[in-house]
Protein backbone atom coordinates (compact mmCIF):
# COMPACT_ATOMS: atom_id res chain seq x y z
CA UNK A 1 0.00 0.00 0.00
CA UNK A 2 3.00 2.34 0.84
CA UNK A 3 4.54 1.87 -2.21
CA UNK A 4 1.13 2.20 -4.31
CA UNK A 5 1.02 5.55 -2.45
CA UNK A 6 4.36 6.78 -3.30
CA UNK A 7 4.05 5.86 -6.87
CA UNK A 8 0.69 7.84 -6.67
CA UNK A 9 2.47 10.77 -5.48
CA UNK A 10 5.29 10.67 -8.17
CA UNK A 11 2.66 10.13 -10.70
CA UNK A 12 0.89 13.59 -9.97
CA UNK A 13 3.96 15.57 -9.27
CA UNK A 14 5.03 14.28 -12.71
CA UNK A 15 2.05 14.98 -14.22
CA UNK A 16 1.96 18.64 -12.79
CA UNK A 17 5.43 19.51 -14.18
CA UNK A 18 4.01 18.16 -17.82
CA UNK A 19 1.33 20.09 -17.84
CA UNK A 20 2.93 23.57 -16.87
CA UNK A 21 5.61 23.32 -19.52
CA UNK A 22 2.65 23.17 -22.17
CA UNK A 23 -0.18 25.03 -20.00
CA UNK A 24 2.44 27.78 -18.68
CA UNK A 25 0.74 30.27 -15.35
CA UNK A 26 -0.98 33.26 -16.14
CA UNK A 27 1.36 36.44 -16.02
CA UNK A 28 4.24 34.37 -15.76
CA UNK A 29 6.62 35.71 -18.29
CA UNK A 30 8.56 34.49 -21.35
CA UNK A 31 12.25 33.46 -20.74
CA UNK A 32 14.57 34.39 -23.20
CA UNK A 33 17.94 32.88 -23.75
CA UNK A 34 21.14 34.08 -25.20
CA UNK A 35 24.21 32.41 -26.11
CA UNK A 36 27.38 34.62 -26.83
CA UNK A 37 29.69 33.92 -28.62
CA UNK A 38 33.27 33.79 -27.43
CA UNK A 39 35.87 34.76 -29.36
CA UNK A 40 38.77 35.55 -27.37
CA UNK A 41 40.87 38.81 -28.53
CA UNK A 42 44.45 39.01 -28.95
CA UNK A 43 45.82 40.70 -25.98
CA UNK A 44 47.19 44.03 -26.62
CA UNK A 45 49.66 45.39 -23.86
CA UNK A 46 49.78 49.36 -23.54
CA UNK A 47 52.43 50.96 -21.18
CA UNK A 48 50.64 54.15 -20.89
CA UNK A 49 47.54 54.83 -22.48
CA UNK A 50 46.98 55.83 -25.87
CA UNK A 51 46.60 59.02 -27.44
CA UNK A 52 43.46 59.52 -30.17
CA UNK A 53 42.70 60.88 -33.36
CA UNK A 54 38.85 61.98 -34.01
CA UNK A 55 37.59 60.75 -37.41
CA UNK A 56 37.06 63.38 -39.69
CA UNK A 57 33.06 64.65 -39.61
CA UNK A 58 32.72 62.12 -36.47
CA UNK A 59 33.10 62.47 -32.88
CA UNK A 60 34.43 58.69 -33.19
CA UNK A 61 38.09 58.29 -32.13
CA UNK A 62 40.63 56.01 -32.95
CA UNK A 63 44.18 54.77 -31.85
CA UNK A 64 46.42 55.57 -34.51
CA UNK A 65 49.48 53.91 -33.37
CA UNK A 66 48.41 50.29 -33.50
CA UNK A 67 47.86 48.19 -36.60
CA UNK A 68 44.53 47.07 -34.80
CA UNK A 69 41.02 49.07 -35.21
CA UNK A 70 40.52 50.26 -30.87
CA UNK A 71 37.54 53.02 -31.75
CA UNK A 72 36.34 55.76 -28.41
CA UNK A 73 32.72 56.56 -28.87
CA UNK A 74 30.31 57.97 -26.40
CA UNK A 75 32.36 56.63 -22.91
CA UNK A 76 32.71 53.00 -24.53
CA UNK A 77 35.97 51.31 -26.75
CA UNK A 78 34.67 49.19 -29.57
CA UNK A 79 36.88 46.49 -31.40
CA UNK A 80 35.77 45.15 -34.74
CA UNK A 81 37.61 41.13 -34.63
CA UNK A 82 37.14 38.67 -37.11
CA UNK A 83 33.67 39.85 -37.83
CA UNK A 84 32.34 40.29 -34.37
CA UNK A 85 32.31 43.32 -32.10
CA UNK A 86 33.35 44.10 -28.38
CA UNK A 87 33.13 46.69 -25.99
CA UNK A 88 34.62 47.73 -23.41
CA UNK A 89 34.73 51.00 -20.63
CA UNK A 90 38.75 50.79 -20.80
CA UNK A 91 40.96 50.12 -23.73
CA UNK A 92 43.22 47.77 -22.12
CA UNK A 93 40.78 45.16 -20.56
CA UNK A 94 37.29 43.34 -19.98
CA UNK A 95 36.37 43.42 -24.19
CA UNK A 96 32.60 42.06 -24.10
CA UNK A 97 30.98 40.35 -27.38
CA UNK A 98 28.10 42.16 -28.36
CA UNK A 99 25.69 41.75 -31.46
CA UNK A 100 26.61 44.01 -34.47
CA UNK A 101 23.14 45.72 -33.99
CA UNK A 102 24.40 47.18 -30.56
CA UNK A 103 27.18 48.76 -32.18
CA UNK A 104 26.42 52.75 -32.54
CA UNK A 105 25.84 53.60 -35.82
CA UNK A 106 28.88 56.19 -35.76
CA UNK A 107 31.27 53.28 -35.41
CA UNK A 108 29.73 51.00 -37.92
CA UNK A 109 29.86 53.57 -41.11
CA UNK A 110 32.92 54.74 -40.42
CA UNK A 111 35.05 54.75 -43.92
CA UNK A 112 37.03 52.57 -44.79
CA UNK A 113 40.01 54.34 -45.54
CA UNK A 114 39.24 56.50 -42.13
CA UNK A 115 42.81 55.96 -40.40
CA UNK A 116 44.09 59.06 -43.00
CA UNK A 117 43.27 61.34 -41.05
CA UNK A 118 43.53 65.13 -42.69
CA UNK A 119 46.52 67.07 -41.71
CA UNK A 120 45.84 69.45 -39.48
CA UNK A 121 44.29 66.52 -37.04
CA UNK A 122 46.01 66.38 -33.81
CA UNK A 123 46.48 63.51 -31.58
CA UNK A 124 44.33 63.76 -28.35
CA UNK A 125 45.33 61.84 -24.83
CA UNK A 126 43.58 59.60 -23.41
CA UNK A 127 43.03 62.03 -20.04
CA UNK A 128 42.17 64.99 -22.76
CA UNK A 129 38.99 62.44 -24.43
CA UNK A 130 38.00 60.79 -21.36
CA UNK A 131 37.27 64.29 -19.64
CA UNK A 132 35.68 66.08 -22.68
CA UNK A 133 34.09 63.95 -25.35
CA UNK A 134 30.83 64.97 -23.86
CA UNK A 135 31.60 68.59 -23.71
CA UNK A 136 32.81 68.32 -27.37
CA UNK A 137 29.46 66.25 -28.55
CA UNK A 138 27.22 68.55 -26.68
CA UNK A 139 28.95 72.20 -28.08
CA UNK A 140 29.92 70.41 -31.81
CA UNK A 141 33.13 71.21 -31.06
CA UNK A 142 34.70 68.82 -33.83
CA UNK A 143 31.87 70.59 -36.39
CA UNK A 144 33.45 74.13 -35.85
CA UNK A 145 37.22 72.86 -35.86
CA UNK A 146 35.97 71.40 -39.17
CA UNK A 147 34.84 74.94 -40.41
CA UNK A 148 37.65 76.59 -39.31
CA UNK A 149 40.12 74.30 -41.16
CA UNK A 150 37.88 74.96 -44.01
CA UNK A 151 37.84 78.82 -44.06
CA UNK A 152 41.65 78.51 -43.32
CA UNK A 153 43.00 76.11 -45.78
CA UNK A 154 40.39 78.58 -48.66
CA UNK A 155 42.53 82.01 -47.72
CA UNK A 156 45.63 80.23 -48.19
CA UNK A 157 44.86 78.72 -51.21
CA UNK A 158 43.61 82.08 -52.16
CA UNK A 159 46.81 83.88 -51.63
CA UNK A 160 48.84 80.92 -53.26
CA UNK A 161 46.90 81.75 -56.99
CA UNK A 162 48.18 85.40 -56.07
CA UNK A 163 45.33 86.52 -54.38
CA UNK A 164 44.43 88.36 -50.80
Amino acid sequence: MKEKTLNLVFFVIGAVMLASLFFPAPGKADVDINVGINIPLPALVFHEPPPVVVVPGSYVYYVPEIEVDILFHRGYWYRPHKGHWYRSSSYDRRWVYIPTSRVPHAVIALPHDYRRASPGHRKISHGEVKRKWRQWEKEKHWDREERRRGRGEERQEGRGRGGR
